[in-house]
């Protein structure tokens, strides 16, 4: 089916590409090719998804700053929908209690945007490296926040069903780092609600933030943070891992971060085998010593369904998640496929 869907492609004027590397397409810089990709704004998103509708059973994925992915050596034997374009501060639109912002908006941009308009809560995702589609179906968070605490509603689009939805945020199953948000669902905008604040104070939050993560958090290629904190708040997943002496801890050009326990950084000659083997190694001594099973925060593409299962949610089965997803994709018109 793969040469049909190209074909719809070419007819519609849609460029795309086969045969493309992902590596250069995520912050860990590694990771293996996707049989085609095709390249759209938010905007026109719509004619990408009309045209993948057609072919409902071609695994696709969605890609915005691959900051939070690893992809696997092999890559990925599906479509992958790059967002481009309205990335900056012509793609926010500020009222006076919330901002609607598009998708495809980097995280640090909303933040000193939203301050400089003198609308604060939004300072921490100054923090966050990635799309604002991505940090709603991840639940991203930091320094005390997170996107569910103050988002009302998305507007999404599957590229299974083609339909565009307004989504209000208490109908995305959202949880600590997750969402029934899927693969193929593109958040192409987002309402956050906002407080009022002055843009001295909401400035030096921000700076506060970077200096934080500066001084605790190491650069390079990585993808932020691995394993998700365990619920009981007790310690962190670092904090876990960082009682084992792991610091260091390293498999062919990956390594656990001598800076923070819970990154791991690539380095010339990184294999995603090589990173996901750290992770497993990390995963079995945390449960084996701190009877405690750490979950990925690092979303894993193109892997066998053993490798993503074991750093799966356990409670990714339980009835209420399970009932948001059927319940989402029937919102999506995806039940009529």
């Amino acid at each position: 089916m793969m040469p049909s869907v190209i074909q719809d492609f070419h007819n519609a004027g849609i460029e795309v590409r086969i045969d493309v590397s992902l590596a250069p397409l995520t912050t860990y810089g590694v990771g293996g090719n996707a049989a085609c990709v095709v390249k759209s704004t938010v905007e026109g998103i719509g004619h990408v998804a009309q045209i993948l509708s057609s072919h409902p059973h071609i695994p696709v994925v969605v890609l915005g700053r691959g900051s939070n992915v690893l992809i696997a050596d092999h890559g990925f034997n599906g479509v992958v929908v790059l967002l481009a374009g309205a990335t900056g501060a012509d793609a926010i639109e500020v009222q006076d209690d919330h901002v609607r912002v598009g998708g495809g908006v980097l995280m640090p941009v909303l933040a000193r945007r939203s301050v400089a308009a003198e609308r604060g809560g939004l300072e921490w995702c100054v923090g966050i490296p990635g799309t604002v589609g991505g940090a709603v179906r991840m639940n991203a968070g930091g320094h005390g926040a997170d996107m569910a605490s103050s988002l009302r509603d998305v507007e999404i689009i599957s590229l299974k069903s083609g339909r565009r939805e307004v989504v209000p945020a208490h109908s995305l199953g959202l949880h600590f780092r997750g969402s029934v948000i899927a693969p193929h669902h593109v958040v192409t905008s987002a309402t956050l609600a906002t407080t009022s604040t002055n843009t001295a104070a909401g400035t030096n939050e921000i700076n506060a933030v970077v200096a934080w993560r500066r001084e605790h958090q190491p650069g390079g290629r990585n993808a932020g943070s691995v394993f998700v904190n365990p619920l009981d708040g007790a310690r962190s997943a670092g904090a876990l891992i960082d009682e084992l002496g792991l610091r260091g801890y390293s498999v062919g050009g990956a390594q656990v971060s001598e800076k923070h326990a819970n990154f791991i950084q690539a380095s010339d000659g990184a294999t995603p085998s090589d990173i996901v083997s750290i992770m497993q190694h990390v995963q079995q001594e945390v449960e084996r010593v701190h009877h405690i099973r750490l979950r990925s925060e690092v979303r894993l593409i193109g892997f066998s369904p053993d490798i993503e299962e074991q750093f799966a949610d356990p409670r990714h089965n339980e009835s209420g998640r399970l009932e948001a997803g059927a319940n989402l994709q029937k919102v999506l018109g995806e039940d009529e496929r």
